[in-house]
């Protein structure tokens, strides 16, 4: 803990405000305030002005030991009681789980929409609706959003909470918020200062360690057909958790993906594998492709920002994948604040769905299958950096306080006109303490359609694994598992 008038925390609030004091705070397990005059000392030695200020800081002191969780969420719920306080998230199974299976029930299965949002009542929700929710309100009569109870069901296991509170003390960013230094494994920027550190916050967060999954991604065109875009099998690995006491290094990678393509038929035998690093400048993304009609191996460093994606059959961009991934460095970012926003969230029967073909209904996602809650989320907005190419020139992201998630975003074209939205969709999986957001979304709204990826409902849902071996991850080894 930190209590005297020597405590770093006390000298922070004294010399340099609540802000710089609330950082160091995140350190401390509790905040001891001593009586008053065990302070006096500071107000005769003018060290303070005088006791309505040494009270001032002692509030602050008080209100920083109770404000925030390690992840630098608000503890406290709203003031209608919309957003309930922090417990420690979901961390108890429901009745008919099976251990060890990773097809989890929804522990929410039971709950009613308190309220429904259609184009008819949506001008009383606006300020709490992404631009796209909006737009998909006005254009179709039919959409709604079912606004659940709010569950803040987020649980993270310890070594990343104890990790984050250290890097609350020293982790900081490089080139401007393009790489990070002096960082753990853990969120590095639990209360961030810019826009960069916020989406360091997303970019780094803990999302297990590894994954091996197969999935589908799915496109539905402006004529409301749908179509098999991709099957893969998923292998993610987040390198940096593997060690938990170690420093994540400029060239380190932080996460690296490998696909290998089953279907459709025209698309069996493809591989692709990508790897970024924490320092993107230093260490641009590695990428690499395998085609079976050429057999062989290529580097493929086009594999980024937005470049059409093919696993998408191009309805959303490289960078869009999982709503953002990749290299910040061709936006300014700005951190706008936070704001109560209506997200999908705990959407379990979405993400354990096993007929693909019950979410793909003409025109959006199937209502029935999206779980609507408030949620407090940090908005960060990126403008295209001055002659830097990129089909969007502005987005707008919606990060979850409790996760660090991007659960949504807006993107603009150059003339300033929404042209893309995405959702990522979030359940927290509960036998791990891991919270999830595999399965994510892109309407294009000029070309009235739709893809949503990562559908892993019919293989059996979210898959935690061992890593790959070394081999495993060389990119000689997509050659030999993209064979037809």
């Amino acid at each position: 803990g930190s209590a005297c008038s020597q405590g770093e925390v006390f000298i922070a609030m004294m010399q340099k405000g609540y802000e710089e004091a609330k950082k160091k705070a995140e350190f401390y397990d509790f905040l001891e305030i001593q009586p008053p005059s065990n302070y006096s000392s500071l107000i005769a030695d003018g060290l303070i002005a005088d006791e309505a200020q040494l009270e001032e800081i002692l509030t602050n002191i008080y209100k920083l030991g109770k404000e925030l969780t390690c992840t630098g969420a608000i503890k406290a719920g709203n003031a209608d009681g919309s957003i309930p306080a922090y417990s420690g998230g979901l961390t108890t199974p429901p009745a008919g789980f099976k251990a060890g299976d990773s097809m989890r029930p929804d522990p929410y299965a039971g709950e009613q929409p308190l309220l429904v949002i259609t184009g008819k009542n949506a001008a009383q929700y606006q300020g709490a609706l992404t631009a796209t929710t909006a737009e998909l309100l006005k254009r179709f009569p039919d959409f709604r959003v079912d606004l659940y109870p709010t569950h803040r069901s987020v649980a993270l296991p310890q070594a990343v909470l104890d990790n984050t509170r250290k890097n609350a003390l020293s982790a900081t960013t490089l080139a401007g918020g393009m790489a990070v230094d002096k960082v753990l494994p853990g969120i590095p920027f639990p209360i961030p200062k810019s826009g960069a550190e916020a989406m360091w916050n997303f970019l780094l967060r803990y999302q297990g360690v590894n994954i091996a999954t197969k999935y589908d991604s799915w496109n539905v065109d402006a004529a409301g057909t749908a179509a098999l875009s991709t099957t893969g099998q998923a292998f993610i690995n987040y390198a940096i958790y593997e060690d938990m006491a170690k420093p994540i290094s400029a060239k380190d990678t932080y996460y690296q993906m490998k696909l290998h393509y089953t279907g459709p038929a025209r698309r069996a035998g493809e591989a692709i594998m990508l790897r970024d690093a924490a320092n993107p400048l230093e260490q641009p993304r590695k990428a690499w492709q395998y085609l079976p009609g050429q057999r062989r191996v290529k580097l493929a460093p086009n594999l980024a920002y937005d470049t059409p994606n093919p696993g998408t059959s191009g309805a959303g961009t490289y960078d869009d994948v999982f709503v953002f991934n990749g290299a910040l460095d061709r936006f300014d970012w700005k951190l706008v604040g936070k704001q109560e926003m209506i997200v999908p969230y705990n959407t379990y029967r979405l993400t354990y769905q096993p007929d693909a073909r019950a979410l793909t209904t003409p025109n959006f996602l199937s209502p029935d299958h999206v779980r609507w809650e408030k949620h407090r989320v940090w908005v960060v907005e990126g403008n295209l950096k001055a002659g830097e190419r990129h089909i969007y020139a502005k987005r707008r992201f919606y990060l979850d306080e409790d996760s660090w998630v991007a659960l949504a975003s807006d993107q603009y074209d150059a003339r300033g006109q929404l042209y893309r939205g995405s959702f990522a969709f979030l359940s927290q999986s509960y036998d791990k303490q891991t919270p999830d957001a595999t399965p994510f979304m892109i309407y294009d709204l000029v070309a009235g359609s739709y893809n949503i990826n990562g559908v892993v409902g019919p293989y059996g849902g979210i898959k935690y694994g061992t890593s790959l071996s070394k081999a495993k991850w060389s990119p000689e080894s997509l050659a030999g598992a993209g064979i037809r």
